[in-house]
This record gives structure tokens, sequence and C-alpha cells, in this order.
């Protein structure tokens, strides 16, 4: 024991714990082993893995680069010492040429393998066609000789379009290289397709065996790739898919051929839903999908072959050809000359020659031979917090300073209710769950007078189902818990210039929070087994969300808006580059260390781009996520006001990233008025099918620098009120708003000073204390200081727009091109302008514009409105009347032209048609050529000609 006050030092600390979990015998035989320790019959990777693990326990041997070289070089296969023979003094080069150096060797014995295979085979006098096609990311290879028949030993297989020649039973599908280890058990010179573990994984049962009823099972054996050395043997390669560039792995542990959803979404390819689904065995879980993307084009050469994959979320790699398809197109795989031989629905015999990939593919549903130790040395910083990385939560949380509670409104009676009826699975997996939780500790048997039912849910993205409680009487009676919970918008307004991120989401975050003692038999829950209570907190009660954050923020408060954001439980680490990450990233496990918060659903690991709260974040700034749009694109058409509602608060969650969300948005948001009448027009279906298209091609919006000045774009138009944030260009934000019932009789003046007013309001955080500069299309704006006429409203209005350091500047508004283009994206600011001039040019054309000579602002007369008024004349019963007295003194004013138009003092006579004199005003005030004049100078522009 140490006195009270004591500081352990590092070296003090280090000699006890080795004393107490590391006797000395044991370092003993480690470093004997170590010293031991030669290549062998192992790779290189192998070997250097167990050069490290076992090097920790000999640091005496290993404490210069150069003796940590020398001594592994000592440990080679002789044979690989006489091609490498000089020192080496960096232990990362000598690791590196030593890779290179056994793939070479590999290859060269590969090459003379086969010269003596091709040697010994009996001569054929004819060859069939063969299309050899090289994989890789830029350049395709054809070599396409005479078409004949196949020839393998003494059988021969006519070529058939219809039915295709299925390989001899005794040549293998998968044919591994010398060495190289299965896939399924890791045995050197064993075969994945008939090792007998293969038999014992979970998912690979035949399909023919299984019931209708019953989800597909289906086996994945890759879903991850990763740069590693270029000796393991991984078919992964670039391919031409429907014309996009897509990484392409071919795989015999796959039972059926998969997509990834993300892939998928980001080239808009059709995802249909299927009756029957399929559950996916990976790493011990299931996978459940009843999606797929049907006929999709992998062009090989000059040969189509088709495939329908499945989707599956979260999938590291583009496209996975699995068994299913391999078999179809009598697939043989060559895993020692990096070939893939396929048979196209032509008949023609298509060899893929696969490159070396530097990736590596990790199978997912056999666990590799490494400890958890070598798993967290891939990662360094996490090596220093291993203890943040536990299999899973061990128990009971710590106690802490922060507990839940349950507050009730005075005079509740406690509320039980029975509970629901479940079906047999259903209650199989309650009584394992049930268990689990006991084990650890997390519930108890109750005898309280409070009581919610139990059920479960389906878990989102995932196979399997979550015991869940259905709180919602409880929550009803309680007092809620207002501590503010943050705006995503002004999290990622922190981000600033970042361009690594790392994200961690705490393991079961919740239930590291324990319930205060007397509030504990308030979480009753009632099931089909008896009445259980949670000693932590359990999700659906209604202030978890806040006790949560209150938790983070204090863990967190030093580093908050520094260089971690921090929403409930999910934590984002952001650094400017990657030596800063680490540190970054050092500290906050740290932290959670140091308040014994456990992580993690999977290790962190540092990024340019990830996902975060429903967004991509990368160093070119924020995007839409589109794995989170689906639900948007998916959704039916509405038919209840309720529905209308769930539909806009969920695209509304991105209308940042939409411009003039409002004014598109505003024919559906006017059925959720109160008394409207429920009617899905026309106009509804455009502005829906509008909105959904404009979440999928959501630009990049870059990330705010407080030190630079603003630009803010503001228009405002008789519906609503438009604005964009820009910064050096590059759009921060959109904003926009309908008009209020009082605001459409504003005046135009009145109207685009209060879009100022409204972009200054909205984006006060960005704007007060910065320099801005507004622009407008209304001219008048530019003296608003000077004016010295102003109403109230205005008045009002000027006191708050003096807070702010601004300067005002008129633009051209509609008729000027690069206003527009300037609310896309930098880099597509030229596209955008040519486009909008041929749509300008074509619009002209369209309404045959005379040239003239009048400014722009002035209003034109066109033809097709003069020849629907002169149409109108000859239908109008008081055009008639006028006609027929037409001599008369008291109607000397009117005159009849050579074409029997009505004239009045030079002004054509309108007829009391409401459509046509409402298109007259439409015209003179919102056609895209009056740019909104007032109600004055419409009224002097019409009198001219009407």
């Amino acid at each position: 024991m140490q006195p009270a006050g004591h500081q352990v030092a590092w070296d003090e600390f280090r000699a006890a714990f080795r004393a107490h979990y590391l006797p000395p015998s044991l370092i003993e035989l480690k470093q004997r082993e170590f010293r031991a320790l030669q290549q062998g019959s192992m790779s290189i990777l192998e070997y250097v893995q167990a050069f490290i693990r076992l090097s920790q326990h000999s640091p005496e041997d290993v404490n210069t680069d150069p003796r940590r070289a020398a001594h592994l070089l000592g440990g080679f296969d002789p044979t690989l010492l006489t091609h490498l023979g000089c020192r080496y003094d960096s232990f990362t080069e000598l690791v590196d040429v030593a890779i290179d150096m056994e793939h070479r060797l590999s290859q060269a014995h590969e090459d003379q393998r086969r010269k003596r295979l091709a040697s010994t085979l009996p001569s054929s006098s004819s060859q069939r066609q063969r299309v050899v096609h090289r994989a890789s990311p830029h350049m395709y290879y054809i070599d396409m000789p005479q078409q004949q028949e196949q020839q393998l030993g003494t059988q021969q297989h006519p070529l058939s379009c219809s039915a295709p020649p299925r390989p001899p039973t005794s040549v293998p599908l998968f044919k591994p290289s010398a060495g190289s280890p299965c896939l399924t058990c890791g045995r050197a010179g064993n075969s994945s397709r008939t090792c007998r573990m293969r038999q014992k994984t979970p998912g690979s049962v035949p399909m023919d065996k299984e019931k209708n009823s019953a989800p597909k099972l289906g086996q994945l054996q890759y879903s991850q790739l990763e740069q590693v050395p270029e000796s393991e043997p991984v078919l992964a390669g670039t391919f031409l898919v429907n014309d996009h560039p897509t990484v392409v792995l071919f795989d015999s542990g796959a039972s059926f051929t998969f997509v990834s959803k993300a892939y998928a979404l980001k080239h808009r390819y059709e995802i249909t839903k299927l009756k029957q689904k399929y559950r996916i065995t990976a790493a011990g879980s299931s996978i459940n999908t009843n999606h797929i993307v049907r006929d999709l084009r992998l062009q090989v050469g000059k040969e189509s072959l088709f495939i329908s994959p499945l989707v599956l979320p979260r999938l590291g790699i583009d496209v996975i050809l699995g068994m299913e398809w391999l078999k179809q197109h009598n697939a043989m795989i060559d895993v020692g000359s990096r070939t893939v031989q396929l048979c196209s629905s032509s008949g023609t015999d298509v060899v893929i020659h696969v490159p070396l990939h530097k990736y590596v593919s990790h199978t997912v549903n056999v666990a590799e031979a490494q400890t958890e130790a070598q798993a967290l040395a891939k990662i360094p910083v996490a090596c220093d917090c291993p203890n943040v990385f536990p299999e899973e939560l061990s128990g009971l949380p710590p106690d802490r300073d922060i507990e839940f509670r349950i507050d009730l409104v005075p005079g509740t009676a406690p509320v039980s209710k029975r509970p629901y009826r479940m079906a047999p699975d259903e209650l199989k997996k309650l009584k394992t769950q049930l268990q689990e939780q006991l084990d650890k500790g997390f519930i108890r048997p109750s005898s309280s007078p409070w009581g919610c039912p139990a059920l479960f849910v389906e878990k989102k993205d995932q196979g399997g189902k979550r015991l869940c409680i259905d709180y919602r009487p409880l929550n009803t009676v309680t007092v809620k818990n207002k501590y503010p919970l943050p705006h995503i918008d002004i999290l990622l307004d922190q981000l600033g210039e970042a361009t690594v991120f790392s994200k961690i989401d705490l393991r079961s975050g919740y239930h590291q929070i324990k319930v205060r003692q007397e509030d504990i038999p308030k979480t009753a829950f009632s099931t089909r087994y008896g009445l259980y209570e949670y000693l932590v907190m359990s999700f659906r009660l209604t202030n978890v969300p806040a006790f949560f954050m209150y938790l983070m923020n204090s863990v967190f408060m030093n580093e908050l808006d520094k260089f971690v954001v921090v929403f409930i439980d999910d934590i984002l680490v952001y650094s400017k580059n990657e030596k800063e990450h680490e540190e970054h990233l050092r500290i906050v496990l740290s932290r959670l260390r140091e308040h014994t918060l456990e992580n993690t659903n999977s290790m962190p690991s540092s990024a340019s781009e990830i996902a975060f709260l429903g967004h991509i974040l990368s160093a070119k700034g924020v995007a839409v996520d589109p794995s989170k749009v689906e639900d948007v694109l998916n959704w039916k058409q509405p038919q209840t006001v309720t529905e209308i509602r769930s539909f806009l608060g969920l695209a509304g969650y991105y209308r940042r990233f939409i411009k003039d969300f409002s004014r598109i948005s505003k024919p559906v948001t006017a059925l959720t008025q109160k008394n409207a009448k429920f009617a899905w027009s026309p106009k509804c279906e455009e502005a829906f099918r509008m909105l959904k298209k404009l979440l999928t091609s959501a630009p990049i919006l870059a990330q705010p620098d407080i030190t630079k000045p603003f630009d803010v774009y503001c228009d405002a138009s008789g519906s609503g009120l438009g604005c964009v944030l820009m910064q050096e260009g590059r759009v921060i934000a959109y904003a926009s708003s309908q008009l209020r019932k009082h605001e459409v009789n504003y005046s135009t003046h009145d109207l685009e000073l209060l879009a100022v007013v409204y972009a200054l309001k909205k984006w006060r955080h960005y704007l007060l204390g910065n320099t801005c500069h507004i622009y407008t299309d209304h001219e008048s704006l530019k003296y608003i200081f000077t004016q010295p006429e102003l109403n109230m409203r205005q008045r009002r209005w000027l006191e708050l727009i003096k807070d702010y350091d601004l300067e005002v500047h008129y633009h051209s508004g509609k008729a000027n091109v690069v206003a527009y283009a300037l609310s896309r994206k930098a880099h597509c600011n030229f596209i955008e302008a040519r486009s909008i001039v041929r749509v300008l040019c074509c619009e002209i054309g369209d309404i045959e514009m005379p040239i003239v000579l009048e400014e722009l602002y002035n209003l034109v007369l066109e033809p097709t409105i003069k020849d629907q008024i002169i149409a109108a004349q000859k239908l109008d019963k008081g055009i008639a009347y006028i006609l027929e007295g037409l001599d008369e003194k008291k109607r000397a004013c009117f005159t009849l032209d050579d074409q029997g138009v009505l004239w009045f003092k030079n002004r054509l006579v309108v007829t009391k048609d409401m459509e046509l004199r409402k298109k007259i005003l439409d015209e003179a005030h919102t056609s895209m050529f009056t740019m909104h004049p007032g109600s004055n100078k419409i009224y002097q522009d019409l009198k001219k000609k009407f």
C-alpha cells in the first residue's frame, strides 16, 4: 500500500503491473520464443505479425530501428535471404521489400508451373474462342482468336447459347494457389469448397431444402476492403457496370450476388422490393434484405454479362459476385494465376485476368486468428486505451454524479398494463434477452406497482429484433426535462476547415447511466415470464436523451467546439491534418476511459469523408447522405394531412440544401392549413416530385469561416422570400419562407426589404460582427440609409439593419445569369450559366418576341396575347353592343381598324374575361422579363397599351 497522496510513476506502475499479471517465468519463456522465432512455413505477413507480438516481451532486443530490422532479417527463409542479401536500417523498408520479393518469387514459381503444365497437356488441332480481359482501373486489353470448341482433357463440351457448358465435376470451381490458406478454416492447402468447417457455418444450408415461408438463407464471405500487402489471394478489380467504374469482387464464399446500398443510390439504380426475404449471415449476426437491383450490365471487354444483385447496407465494396452468379456462368477461378474463366450467354469463353489489387477482404463469418491486442495494434491511438473497446458491456456502470431520475406530476398514481401477447418465436427471444440482461445486472425481478408492457421491434438495417418497453403510460405522467439538445446545423458549423474525421458511437450508451434508487420501481415492465425493473437507463423513457446529453457535455466540456462535436451518444472528432487528429483522438479516448464510458460498435479510424447524423462530411463541405433520403424517394403520394406533415418534416430536415424550398413546397403546404380542403392537384404532384428530385441532386455546402466576409443574395416575389448565403463564391446555405397573409399586401419595396431582414435574422449567428455584402435586384434599396421618408415599418426594420456591418449592392436580378449560377457549386458555374442562356433563348423564341428599341423593364406586347384579345372581342356581347352604335357621337372615342379590332384612343379594348385579364397582369408582373415592378408601374405600363 502506498501512503495517501503518493503519485505513482510510470516505471513503478509498469513494474507492479507486470509483477502481478506477468510473472518473470512467463516473460522469460516469451523472450526465448522471440529469440528463436524463424519464418519457416509462414508467409511474410504472418511472420511479421508474430514478430511484433513477441517483441513486446523483449524490448531490449528491439530498442532501435536497425536492431529491430536486423533481428527480423535473421529469421527470414534462406531462399528469401539470398535475394534480399543486404543490410536494412529501416524496419518498415525491410518489411515492404520482403513482401514485394515474396510476391515476385511466388509469381515466378507460378509461371514455371503453368509452363510445365502446358507442355504436358495434349495439343489440340482446334482452339475455342477466348476473350481475355484484364481488369484495370483505367484500361482493358482484348484478345480474340477464332471461335472453336472447348477441349479439356478427353472431354468435349459443345457450346450452346441457351445452356452454357458446365465445368467437369473433377475440376474444382475454385482452384487455390499452392500454399494459400482455406478461406473457411485458415489451413494451408485446404479448399474452402470442400472444407468440413464450411458445413458448420450458419447460413450455408441448401436453398432447395428450405420452406417457402421461411426467409432464404445466404452467406456473405467478404464485406470490407482494406489496404494490405499484395500477397493476399483476393480477386477484385475495376469494371464497368452500367457504364460506371465499379469495384467488383469475385467471391466463391458468398451465396448470392450483392450490391452496396450507397453505391446503388449514388448511381440512381432502380431498387425493387421482393416478396421473399433473404437472411444473410455475416460476422455471427444476420442481415435481412428484400431489395434487389435487376439487370445491371457488367462489361467485360466486348461481352456484356447481366447481374441482379441483392442490396445490402454498409457493404465495404461496390459489387460482390457470389456463387449463384458464378455457377450460372460456369466460372472457374484460379487464384494462383489470378484469372476468372466465365461462359457468356453467347457461348463465348471469357477469361478475365485480375491484376494484384492492393486490398484484402476480411471474412465476416470466420474469426481471424489474432488477439484483441493485435486488433488494437492496427490503431496506434487505441493501444493507449484498450479497456475502452470491450467486446460487450461487462455489467453495471460505476456510480456517477449523474443519475437518471423520473419526476412525476404531483398526484400521479402507479400505472400498470397487462403484457402484450407474443408469438412462440418471440417468446423464445424474450426469454433469451431477459436472461442476458439479468446476467449483466441491467434488470432484476420486481414487485413494483408499476408495469408497462414489453414488445419487440425490428432493428433498422440489421436482422433480428430488439426488446423494447412501451413506456407511453409512464411518459405521459413524467415531468419533462428541458435540457436542450443541440441543433444539428449548429454542430456542423463548427467543423470549419477540418479534413480528417473520426466517429465514435458508444455501445449501448443509455445503459451506462444508473437509475436513481427510488425511481427504479417506476421502470418496471411486465412480460409473459414475470415483472422486471431496470437498474440502468432504458430506451423509450421520455427524458433519457436529455440526461445522456448532459453527461456527454460534462465529459467533453473542454473539447466541445474545438475538435469534438457530440449529439447524444454520437461523438465526432475533427481535425485539420492527420498528426493533429491523432492527438485529438487520444484526448477523446482518454476522456472516455477516465469516465468509464465504454466504446463502441467499432473502433475509430480516421477518414477524409464520413457519414454523421444524416450528412456526409468531407473537406469539400456538407452533403446529404444518400442512404438517409431513401425514405423520401420511396414515399408514396400522401392521402391525408398527417401524411403530408410527415413528408414535409422529413424533407424539411434537408431544406438548407434546397433553393426555394418554401416556394416549391407551397402547393403541398397549403393543404395543411386549417379548414383547407384536401384535394391533391397536379401542382401538388409536381411539387411532390420536384422535392424528391432536388433531394437526390442536392449540392455540397461549404463550411463557413467567420473570419471572412459573407455575401447574401436576397429576392422576393408575390409568394415568398428566398435567400442564399455565400462565401468566396461557394454556397453555405439556402433559406426560404412563404409570405404571411398580411405580408402579401406589402409593396414591392417593402417585400424586397423584408427579404433582407429575413436573411439577417436567419443567419444572425454568422453575420453579426462580420462584414457582409447584401445583393438585391431592387435598386432603390441601395439608398435605404439615406432615404428621407420612411414609413413606420421601414423605420423599425432599419433599426435592426443598423446592428450589422453591411453594404447593399444592386444586381440585375433574373436578367443576370451569373447570379443564378452562383447558387450552384463553384465548379458548375460555367455549365449552369450556359444552360440558363440556352433556356432563355428558347423561351424568347417560343413567345416570338420581336426586336424593339425599348428597355428590358418596359412592357412589350406579345403577339399571342394580342391574338387572344382579338379572338375574345369577336365572342364578347359587350363588344358587339359597342360595334352596333359605333357611329353614334358618344362613342367617337372607339375606332375599328382594317382587321376588325376595336380600339379606344389607340389602346386595345380588353373584354371582361377574367382569365384573360389575369394573364395580362401576370405577364406584366411575374414574367421573367418584367422583374416584379410595383403596382403604380404596372398600371402605367398597362394603361399605355389597354
